[in-house]
């Protein structure tokens, strides 16, 4: 199915930008700078290509309902929140776990999907939420050896992991409310200008924001542009494959398919970073893709 194609596409885009964002945020830039970056970057590809496709199809601007500016905002806001909490993620465990704990968002996703827009799942779409749940709290406790259960579950990478996970379950449901709102027939059409949007929203509202609370910090990411360019360009990758996943499936069997940039990410990790995953983390990484191939396969 070409949703399957794209969420795939997607998780090896998103896995190469946050490897890029990893080495930024060790020391060229603060955290909200890795985040801007990704977006700052971005926007000029996107847009470019939004143009270039309406060019080319000779496709008039579409109609765009009420509601549309309502999810993109919501979405575009939620996004960036998610992104800066992934990044801090990495100041405290390593890019394999970190990734993984940022992957409870497709639990997350078919929780908020029923919510906002009514999607559904099956029961053994429930079975592997949980199953993931369990996964997600392996992965926590293998951060503290010792001590109690409190100390070994509630730590601040498992509050940092959970709560990226649920901003980007809430930008994914909302970019998918906010494509299907787009009035056209043409797929990529409505990704396109649902995602040259919401990217340009994200950096002047970002770029904004750093101006008035990280001073100077705006001028370290253009000074970063060699590297950062190319996370512009995966993240335009990435995105363009998630928005436009998201106007043929639900965000919820969507973000489950992404879940392959667990294994991505491990590979990264070790080829990379020259980091070394533990075997309760492996533990953990093995429950979370059980689930996740148990929503492809069943649900």
């Amino acid at each position: 199915m070409t949703w399957i194609a794209l969420s795939l596409f997607a998780a090896a885009f998103q896995t190469l930008r946050f490897m890029l964002q990893k080495t930024l945020s060790s020391g060229a830039l603060s955290a909200g700078g890795a985040t801007l970056a990704r977006f700052f970057y971005s926007m000029p590809f996107v847009i470019s290509l939004a143009v270039g496709y309406f060019l080319w199809s000779g496709a008039a601007w579409p109609e765009l309902a009420a509601s549309f500016w309502i999810y993109s905002t919501i979405g575009g806001v939620a996004q960036i929140l998610a992104t800066w909490c992934v990044v801090a993620i990495f100041a405290h465990r390593n890019f394999a776990v970190g990734i993984t704990f940022k992957k409870s968002e497709v639990i997350q996703t078919a929780l908020v999907g029923f919510v906002i827009l009514g999607d559904t799942i099956s029961l053994w779409g429930l079975g592997a939420i949980a199953l993931g749940l369990f996964g997600v709290l392996v992965l926590s406790e293998s951060q503290v050896e010792t001590g109690g259960l409190a100390r070994r579950i509630l730590n601040k990478s498992a509050g940092l992991g959970l709560l990226s996970g649920t901003f980007f379950a809430i930008s994914a449901v909302c970019y998918r409310g906010a494509t299907l709102t787009v009035v056209s027939d043409d797929v990529f059409l409505r990704a396109i200008t649902a995602l040259a949007i919401v990217t340009s929203f994200q950096t002047l509202a970002l770029s904004a924001w750093l101006s008035w609370f990280e001073r100077g910090e705006l001028a370290r990411v253009i000074a970063a542009r060699k590297t950062a360019v190319w996370m512009g360009l995966t993240g335009l990758g990435g995105s363009i494959c998630w928005f436009t996943a998201f106007t043929l499936q639900n965000a919820a069997y969507v973000f489950a398919v992404g879940q392959v940039e667990v294994i991505f990410s491990i590979a990264a990790s070790v080829l990379f970073f020259g980091e070394r995953i533990t075997r309760k983390e492996f533990t953990g990484i093995g429950f979370l893709s059980l689930s996740i191939l148990t929503l492809v396969v069943l649900s």
